[in-house]
């Protein structure tokens, strides 16, 4: 097991690497030139561009562009994410500030999806072809189809302007704090309703192929509670491609938090992601995308850790 992690870390520098080269020249190359964000529009001509040379040598602009790269992985090895071009605050300590409330959401969020998306699928196959199964599925294509910013605004115009329970946006008081709990419940359900509804026809589809093979059918036979034997016979053995989807659907939810933590004013990574892109603060969206893929990687390696734990017979080298 060891190795198998050991591998897996190794494998895993290429990927972030490539991300980061990606979003690297990605930035570079899209229209518009940062430097403009630090020169006023009434400066005269001769000032102006004594003071753009002066931030691209600050900033390293002037130099050819591969050397940029190479300064800036070497900063990346050093855990230095640099400083933001817009706020000149360091883009390490915004992150460390924003990245608990992105966590936040996000774990909570796939809490809701696997329990939602994890009975509803079990409920459907139990009852397969019945009103319920057909009612289930429905709901779900809804959840998979609707598009988050769709659904969040709605949430927000039936639940906090024509019944005003529920806050339209912001973080609150502390995650504990009544106040910290409501602000959470628009932009959780958001995410979480989407990731359920593909949760429930996966496991749906995973509990048909085993609900009827042969040790499921012995247990029957040998008397054992229905109950017993849809959770502890047959969605144990089902959970091997629900756990897959989870660990997927983790990543996809700290990337899918973009839209919603914009739309709901939440001040983790999404947002900050959405402002540095707006403000062409290269520092600040590599820093974030290259948070959202090491997230990804290490999703992924828990996942299959998980797997071998659920099912013995899965050895890895």
């Amino acid at each position: 097991m060891r190795t198998y992690v050991l591998k897996r870390l190794a494998l895993a520098v290429p990927t972030i690497l490539g991300a980061i080269t990606l979003v690297f020249f990605a930035m570079h190359m899209a229209p518009g030139d940062p430097v403009a964000l630090f020169i006023p529009p009434d400066i005269p001509p001769d000032k102006s561009a004594e003071l753009e040379r002066q931030v691209n040598a600050k900033y390293g602009f002037d130099k050819p562009i591969y050397i940029q790269y190479v300064d800036y992985v070497g900063k990346l090895a050093r855990f230095d994410f640099g400083e933001s071009l817009r706020e000149g605050r360091s883009v390490t300590a915004d992150l460390k500030r924003r990245v608990p409330h992105t966590l936040r959401l996000g774990l909570v969020s796939l809490l809701l999806s696997a329990v939602i998306g994890i009975s509803v699928g079990v409920i459907s196959a139990v009852y397969r072809g019945r009103w319920i199964d057909n009612v289930s599925m429905f709901v779900a294509l809804f959840g998979i189809s609707v598009p988050s910013f769709w659904l969040a605004l709605m949430l927000i115009l039936l639940f906090s302007v024509r019944i005003p329970i529920l806050p339209p946006s912001g973080l609150g008081g502390p995650f504990l704090s009544i106040d910290g709990l409501t602000h959470m419940v628009l932009p959780v359900l958001v995410l979480g309703l989407g990731g359920a509804g593909g949760l429930a026809r996966y496991t749906r589809s995973s509990m048909l192929e085993v609900i009827n093979d042969d040790y499921v059918r012995t247990a029957r036979a040998k008397g054992v509670h229905e109950r017993v034997v849809i959770i502890r016979h047959a969605l144990r053995n089902a959970l091997i491609p629900i756990v897959t989807l989870l660990g997927l659907s983790f990543g996809y939810i700290l990337s899918g938090t973009v839209i919603v933590e914009t739309v709901f004013a939440w001040p983790g990574i999404g947002r900050y992601l959405i402002d540095g892109v707006n403000g062409r603060d290269f520092p600040v969206v590599q820093a974030t995308v290259l948070l959202i893929a090491i997230g990804f990687v290490f999703s992924n390696l828990i996942t299959d850790l998980l797997l071998a734990y659920i099912d013995p017979r899965i050895r890895f080298s």
